[in-house]
């Protein structure tokens, strides 16, 4: 047996690092335990942060390139160095994995190299080596769901990891999945030229978004020149030297239709990643979904193993992560972890932005809560006019009787930071007239959230 400590993470992404970093913090002798190369999983390495690295770069050469001159900055010639956004998006992942290396040594965070296993209660291998532990935590993330017929490549068919290294733009991208990552992915390859087509199973896109917004967002999604295709299934994929023939056939049954396309993003979820970690033999049970089954405290059946982040129910999101790797933290040390899970937001990285908290109308209807709905359209905003980024609005849900916020809904300019207000008052238990009632700046975005809550009384002011 090598050396002990009080706890060891298996995995380094938002909710294993964070998880790590508070618990040493709390005065725990702490390990993670990571494979790859550079420390951050998934998120930092392939996933959040490069993504949102393109999107930026993306963004700036669609307006360079066609907004810019309604400003009166009028550029002859924009060219495309794909080569160059390329690095800078391997210099922004450089700068994240670097920094919680940082955090690590300024944390006292030992960092054991390699594929972790457990062993059983109070004991992980990770090589050759085993270790001791009173604590062990689960936080190894997820992996792209496959498709039966669709085999990847990470060239002509792609997941995200694929997706956000092409070396071209492709002359027709399929993104199969109008989740998340393909709306995000696609926008992308969209701005920097590529024509882009989205199939999708269900008669909508995002599923979990109020469906009004869902509605609106497709609108404005197909304005920029994405197109899609609802109620349809890829069944096969046939790849050659040029490019890929997707077979499409109805969901409900009927005709099947073939596409061409140059490369294809297959996107149409994640699933939890817990290969190799023994968990059979060491008796940690899975729910019904694979899964790593908890308790409201993030333990398992085998004491002292926890799981966090996206193997455990909920919302695969990083801040998810990092709340839960916090409280697990937290718990460990004696204290009193916890996480709202009513108060957890989601954002789209497209542009417009779309972020959400709470609940869904069709939620509350479900749930038999009557509410009352506040909305107001950027289009009055007077900051989003001076930007030119009108498209969209803030919406709000309040409880009928009590008036107390239940949910809300953004899609419009800088939707993911706005959304945050209504966050905070969701974890406070505040109502649409408590938001109503504090003072926002002028001229700014974040007015069109006060007069969202304004509106839920029926007196907004500028519409």
């Amino acid at each position: 047996m090598s050396e002990a400590f009080d706890l060891i993470v298996i995995g380094s992404g938002p909710g294993g690092y964070v998880c790590a970093i508070r618990a040493a913090q709390l005065g725990l002798k702490v390990a993670c335990v990571e494979k790859r190369e550079t420390l951050g999983g998934t998120c930092l390495n392939i996933g959040c942060i490069p993504s949102k690295a393109l999107l930026q770069s993306s963004e700036n050469f669609h307006e360079a390139s066609e907004s810019f001159k309604d400003h009166g900055i009028i550029i002859d010639s924009v060219k495309l160095d794909l080569d160059r956004m390329m690095a800078r998006k391997l210099e922004v992942v450089s700068a994240n994995t670097k920094g919680v290396e940082f955090l690590f040594r300024k944390n006292k965070v030992t960092w054991l190299k390699g594929e972790g296993k457990i062993l059983g209660a109070g004991r992980v291998a990770v090589g050759e080596t085993e270790y001791a532990t009173k604590a062990v935590v689960i936080a190894t993330g997820s992996e792209s769901t496959p498709l039966p017929g669709v085999a990847v490549d990470e060239t002509r068919i792609v997941t995200s990891t694929g997706a956000l290294e092409l070396s071209a733009v492709p002359k027709h991208l399929v993104v199969i999945g109008a989740g998340v990552i393909g709306l995000e992915l696609g926008s992308v390859w969209r701005r920097l030229g590529a024509e882009v087509t989205v199939i999708e199973f269900l008669d909508r896109i995002v599923p979990t978004l109020d469906a009004d917004v869902a509605k609106d967002f497709q609108r404005i999604l197909e304005k920029q020149g994405l197109s899609f295709k609802l109620g349809a299934k890829v069944t096969k994929a046939e790849t050659t030297d040029t490019g890929v023939t997707l077979t499409v056939e109805p969901a409900k049954g009927g005709e099947a239709q073939t596409v061409e396309a140059d490369v294809v993003l297959l996107a149409i979820g994640r699933r939890v990643f817990v290969d190799g970690l023994g968990l059979a033999d060491a008796g940690v049970a899975l729910d019904d979904r694979g899964r790593v089954a908890t308790d409201a405290h993030f333990a398992t059946n085998v004491p002292g193993i926890y799981a966090i982040g996206d193997v455990r129910v909920g919302p695969m999101l990083a801040h998810k992560a990092e709340d839960e790797g916090i409280a697990v933290a937290e718990i460990l040390a004696g204290q009193a972890g916890h996480v709202n899970y009513d108060a957890i937001p989601s954002v789209i990285y497209t542009w417009p932005e779309v972020s959400a908290v709470g609940k869904t109308e069709a939620e509350l209807k479900a749930a038999g809560v009557a509410y009352t709905i506040g909305k107001f359209p950027f289009s009055a905003n007077g900051r989003a006019r001076a930007i030119g980024t009108t498209d969209g609005y803030v919406k709000i849900l309040a409880d009928k009787a009590t008036d107390r916020l239940l949910g809300a809904q953004i899609i419009g300019p800088d939707a993911g930071g706005l959304i945050a207000e209504l966050v905070t008052a969701i974890e406070f238990g505040a109502s649409a007239e408590d938001v109503a009632r504090i003072c926002h700046a002028h001229p700014t975005l974040s007015e069109a959230v006060k007069e969202a809550a304004l509106a839920v009384d029926g007196r907004a002011i500028h519409i």
